[in-house]
Parts: C-alpha cells; structure tokens; sequence
C-alpha cells in the first residue's frame, strides 16, 4: 500500500494529514472551513485517494494559514506516499464539466513544481471560504507534492460550479497519473532515471 502521513505543529496550524493512494475515495476531513471541507472530499472522492484531514488553524485571524498548510500537508503526504515514483504512470490530464462551466486540469509529478493558475471569481466568498485563497491552495500543494500543474477555467458562470469543477479536475487528473502501469512497475518513468532530485 502507498500510504502517507503528515503531522505539523506550528503557531499558526496544528495539522495531521494521512492518504493512501490505492484507496477507495473514503475520507474524514475536518479543516473548520466549510467549503474547503468540501473540495477536500470532492478531491478524495473522485482521485480514489483515502484522506484523512484535520486542521486547527488561526481561523480567529483569517482562513490564510489553514488553507495553505492542509495543501502542504497534503502534498507532502502524497509525496511521501508516492516514495520513488517507480511505476507511476506520471501524467494526468482532464477536462471537468460542472454544469455550465468547463476546467481543464493538465498535471506532471515531476517533482519541479510550478502552478499555471488561469481561472477568477466574480464574489469575494464562497461560503465563508475567500475565493483568493483557492489559487493559494493549489500553489501550496504543487510545492509540497512536486507537481507541474496547469489549471484553466474555460468558461462558466457559477463560482461554485467553476471551483468544484477544478478540484474534480485535479482529482481525475491525480487519479491517472498516480497509476501504476504494469508494463514499467519497476521503473521510475524518466530518462534520468529519477523524478526531482
């Protein structure tokens, strides 16, 4: 099994995170936002990613700090589970209907990380979740997990329809490109013989 676990105590956040990738999409997430709650589980659900989350932040400050440490968190335990990367079919891409809008999520766990973030919110909250804060979430957990990830919101209408579409696109993409493919389980999928490093 490809397990991962993350505890991390700071002044900001005390957080423990757990995933396993050859999981069933099961999860208990509890972050004390709402709506990030909810993207969570959304990513865990459609990625087949078990995660276990939880988060006591600062939220007396803003939701800043929560936010990007579950994604560092997050990243770093799927990292951590993901160990060599042997086998991994490594690249993942979708485009994620959500009604009227249409996201597309292209991703590469190359262990360099970069976020190209093309997507905007016509409402400063979603729930009591500050929509800014969802770019940071995704930069946070490229970071952590070592992940070249391209995220585009095509067009849509509804915040909530476009966001949701996003993490359901980043969880498809995850799903695929964390698959072990049978004919090069042995290898990790690169010419230099090793992903980051």
């Amino acid at each position: 099994m490809r397990t991962g676990s993350i505890t991390r105590k700071t002044e900001e956040t005390d957080i423990a995170v757990s995933v396993n990738l050859d999981g069933t999409g099961t999860y208990k997430v509890e972050t004390g936002i709402g709506f990030l709650d909810h993207m969570i589980e959304q990513f865990s659900r459609h990625s087949l990613i078990d995660i276990e989350c939880r988060v006591k932040g600062d939220l007396h400050v803003d939701q800043h700090h929560t936010t990007e440490d579950s994604a560092i968190a997050l990243g770093q335990a799927i990292s951590q589970a993901l160990g060599d990367k042997k086998g991994i079919t490594r690249y993942g891409h979708t485009y994620s209907p959500m009604d009227e809008a249409l996201s597309r999520v292209a991703l590469d766990i190359s262990g360099r990380p970069v976020l190209i973030w093309k997507a905007s919110f016509t409402q400063p909250r979603l729930g009591e979740m500050d929509t800014e804060l969802f770019e940071h979430w995704f930069q946070s957990i490229s970071q952590a997990a070592g992940i070249t990830l391209h995220i585009e919101s095509l067009y849509g209408s509804n915040n909530h329809h476009i966001i949701e579409g996003i993490y359901k696109g980043f969880a498809r993409a995850m799903r695929a490109a964390i698959t072990i493919d049978p004919r090069k389980a042995d290898a990790v999928p690169s010419t230099k013989g090793i992903l980051g490093g």
